[in-house]
């Protein structure tokens, strides 16, 4: 088998081809994640810090007065 005809073999072989499409999908799909992570967090931290002031300020009715207009 002369040099020319290992070349030749060598660039028609495509058994790596699924594996770099794979890894090119997948390294998309973690990008894409990471972007839509880092534009939801200023509003779920907003949404985190509402619900925290809304529920230290709540009071717990005592039972036996629940119902009751006073």
């Amino acid at each position: 088998m002369t040099f020319t005809s290992r070349i030749k073999t060598f660039a028609a072989d495509d058994s790596g081809a699924v594996t770099v499409d794979w890894v090119v999908l997948t390294a998309a799909i973690v990008g894409l994640g990471l972007a839509v992570v880092t534009s939801v967090r200023s509003g779920v931290s907003s949404l985190g810090t509402n619900i925290s002031n809304s529920l230290s300020s709540a009071s717990v009715a005592t039972l036996g007065t629940l119902g009751v207009n006073q």
